[in-house]
């Protein structure tokens, strides 16, 4: 067959029909890796800014960027802001290894394991941080306040689903609740490329006020971060079990639009967040 007559078969209905679903798959393999990237980028942040200020004793430097990361004299919200932290580095971490299918593969003792940190580690970090929303004090409004808590009881219940379903040794499911868990999770490395993702297309604030880190915007992110995404991956699931080939190559093309966004939002985070106060 010529190069001409090959090109011609790959576009006839059978040939697209045979090539979305791996379009579909390398769409969501170039997601995650920049995804990976942009978390192992946030994990070092946290480590540096936050580990490094606790192995040096200079625990007031958490409030560099934190609301009441370190308050002096109170040690019930200073240990569970401690805890907050190593849980969310250890999610950040955890879930690049969850993620990498040759781990699985290759050494499934170490992948066992790590589960269960990542399990504990996300559950940990989830009600630390909803105490921190309500007892420690936040930025942002009781509306972003609400959507937090309900990320945090998401990601419990995700947790729990993904748990039950190793135990019965439901292994396709469990891994479907564990790429719910790890998108769920991740709410708050959302949030933060979302939003340096709509500061670099409006080239500024737009749709709240910064000073008090309140506004519409900010509300729709606070959903949002957990909500998009979760609902992507089920579309996601969707398209590949009862779609054709039109679904499987329209969610490829979502993809690569979440791709680009991940990417131009992790790069702003990193260049104008992290990096600075590491």
């Amino acid at each position: 067959m010529t190069s001409s007559n090959a090109t011609a078969a790959a576009w006839t209905a059978d040939g697209i029909r045979n090539r979305a679903p791996r379009a579909l798959q390398y769409a969501a393999r170039c997601w995650f890796a920049v995804a990976i990237a942009g978390q192992c980028m946030f994990a070092a942040y946290i480590a540096v800014l936050y580990g490094g200020a606790a192995l040096r004793g200079e625990f007031a430097a958490w409030n560099r960027v934190m609301t009441h990361g370190h308050v002096e004299g109170a040690a019930a919200g200073n240990l569970a802001t401690g805890l907050h932290l190593l849980g969310a580095a250890i999610i950040m971490l955890g879930g690049v290894l969850q993620l990498l299918p040759g781990l699985r593969a290759r050494a499934p003792r170490l992948h066992r394991w790590n589960g269960r940190l990542y399990l504990a580690a996300a559950v940990g970090a989830s009600l630390t941080g909803i105490y921190m929303v309500w007892w420690r004090g936040a930025v942002g409004d009781t509306v972003q306040h609400v959507a937090t808590t309900l990320n945090g009881l998401l990601v419990v219940l995700c947790a729990g689903m993904a748990l039950r379903r190793i135990r019965a040794r439901r292994i396709e499911a469990h891994r479907r609740w564990a790429l719910r868990l790890f998108l769920a999770v991740s709410g708050v490395w959302f949030f933060r490329i979302g939003l340096m993702f709509w500061l670099v297309v409006n080239r500024g604030p737009a749709g709240f006020d910064p000073r008090t880190f309140e506004g519409p915007f900010l509300t729709f992110l606070a959903f949002a971060q957990y909500c998009v995404p979760l609902a992507i991956l089920e579309l996601v699931f969707v398209s590949r079990a009862r779609g054709g080939a039109a679904a499987q190559l329209g969610m490829a093309c979502v993809l690569a639009g979440a791709t680009l966004a991940t990417a131009v939002g992790v790069v702003a985070a990193t260049a104008g967040m992290w990096l600075p106060n590491m």
